[in-house]
């Protein structure tokens, strides 16, 4: 019987890797284009500037093929907090656990860089329930709520998990 093909996990960020975010964060069917702009903005300062933006990544590829990442990075001005700016697998990778690991991997990247808490933001529009659903599955507790910061109804809720 075959094996089917292992993911492979990379943190180091390569030029090709803002395309790959692209189609990532496109395929969700979530995100505004200005928001995939910001998502890519983020892998290009990362490759700019190195770990000196503030920006880190993993990515999760198979056969070659980048099918989940996450960006994440310490937050200015506290002791030891991180956000998780992004997660996003590739829509016909999705349902398969391989958000979960990317999600453990890099809580597991923050704790080994001293991280004690990650925050982590999404809408309250229920389009959003499912990632509102993955979150406190994983065991972050909602911290707060801002009323229609996105646009109006449209809430941003904050998340955080201690490490």
């Amino acid at each position: 019987m075959n094996q089917p093909p292992a993911i492979v996990f990379r943190e180091k960020v390569k030029p090709s890797d803002p395309e790959a975010v692209r189609l990532l964060v496109q395929s969700s069917g979530f995100f505004s284009q200005v928001e995939v702009e910001i998502a890519l903005e983020l892998v290009e300062e990362h490759l700019m500037k190195g770990e000196e933006s503030g920006y880190s990544f993993l990515f999760a590829e198979l056969q070659g093929q980048v099918v989940a990442y996450s960006c994440f990075g310490p937050i200015p001005g506290t002791e030891s907090n991180y956000d998780l700016y992004w997660i996003a697998v590739l829509n016909d990778f999705r349902s398969m656990g391989i958000g979960k690991e990317v999600l453990q991997r890099s809580e597991q990247i923050i704790a080994q860089r001293g991280g004690r808490q990650i925050y982590v933001e999404t809408s309250s529009r229920d389009q959003y329930e499912p990632t509102r659903s993955f979150y406190k599955n994983h065991g972050y507790g909602e911290a707060a709520q801002l009323q229609d910061f996105y646009a109006v109804g449209d809430h941003k809720v904050i998340y955080v998990k201690a490490l």
